[in-house]
């Protein structure tokens, strides 16, 4: 069999391969799960259900009239709010179904140890399994900080593992001209960077979130009517802060609340440059289809970015705004992985 029927071969066995098909219903479940994390985060619904992995000692939340008054007769100091209850417990549930899916596609794996998705899809099942545990910290250690941005991480880090597990399993041969090949290759110290920025930034972003930040610069380009206002980084970047009894709300001053956003405006000052840099450049190379995709992305997010801002951050464009920033961060990779797997083509394109 000659090279290109074997690729044809494989391109017919990955559309009956239930290995492709659970990592691409994984990974489109794993982004309902981010969506819904930050839409539970977003509504201030974190202790919408103050015990885990139940809500007020029920599987579901208390509804009725009755359960309601027991919940709250159990749990005096956190009476029961059914506008919050129900986001957490949907998030925790959609969770769930994703743990279930992601070991068993461990499992599909575990049967065949030497396939090439073996080492990712345990890395998946050790990354679902240490978000449980962060979304059980989130709620007994009361929203702290550092636990809500490292639960968003992982969140992320469990979206961006299952995709880029998909588009190993696709079985696609990329072929580009010998010249777009050679300027592709170069393109990989900046797209490498790229996504280490946009990670970062989305850390920056999980962390203004967590501490209430995204509103304490009210105004747009300025801040406070200033280009730069009081701050205090050192207590806005404190991670040893101390635990409080609760952190709904937050904690800090305005003037690190101030600095935490300022940080995450030049945060996306630099990735606007770097991303649109790598488009500029991708683009030139002749991959005008990525070049379009990531500089479309790229405006979105900016523009939610701004809008939260200047709207006051309503909760639909700030839940939007979460999902843009997973879409940014699996275009990148998405173009990182094809950039390392394009091949030159044997004859020159017309």
């Amino acid at each position: 069999m000659d090279v290109e029927s074997d690729i044809t071969e494989l391109r017919k066995n990955y559309k009956k391969d239930w290995r492709f098909r659970l990592a691409m219903i994984g990974t489109g479940l794993a982004l309902v799960v981010v969506v819904l994390g930050a839409f539970t985060r977003l509504s201030h619904a974190g202790l919408g259900c103050p015990d885990w992995p139940g809500c007020y000692g029920h599987l579901l939340w208390p509804n009725d009239g009755h359960e309601i008054a027991a919940a709250n007769l159990a749990f005096p100091d956190t009476p029961v709010e059914t506008d919050k209850t129900w986001p957490e417990m949907v998030h925790r549930y959609f969770a769930g179904m994703l743990l279930l899916l992601v070991a068993g596609l461990t499992y599909m794996f575990w049967r065949r140890r030497g396939h090439r998705g073996f080492i990712q899809s345990h890395i998946l099942l050790g990354l679902i399994i240490l978000q449980a545990a962060f979304g059980m910290w989130t709620v007994t250690l009361k929203l702290w900080p550092q636990v809500v941005t490292a639960h968003l991480l992982g969140g992320m880090a469990t979206l961006s593992v299952l995709w880029m597990l998909a588009e190993r399993l696709r079985y696609r041969k990329r072929l580009v001209p010998p010249h777009e090949f050679t300027a592709l290759q170069k393109l990989r110290p900046l797209a490498v960077a790229a996504v280490i920025v946009v990670v970062l930034q989305i850390t920056l972003g999980g962390w203004t979130s967590s501490n209430y930040a995204a509103l304490a610069c009210p105004d747009f380009p300025t801040c406070h009517n200033q280009w730069w206002p009081e701050t205090d980084f050192s207590q806005g970047f404190n991670v040893a802060q101390q635990i409080g009894p609760n952190y709904l709300g937050g904690a800090l001053e305005g003037d690190a609340r101030t600095a935490i956003h300022l940080t995450h405006r030049i945060g996306a000052i630099i990735v606007s440059l770097l991303v649109g840099l790598l488009a500029l450049l991708a683009w030139r190379a002749g991959s005008r289809r990525w070049a379009q995709g990531l500089f479309a992305v790229l405006c979105l997010q900016v523009g939610l970015g701004i809008a939260n801002v200047v709207m006051s951050l309503p909760l639909s464009i700030a839940v939007a705004h979460n999902a843009g920033a997973a879409l940014l961060l699996l275009s990148l990779l998405t173009f990182c992985y094809r950039i390392n797997t394009v091949q030159p083509a044997m004859k020159n394109f017309s």
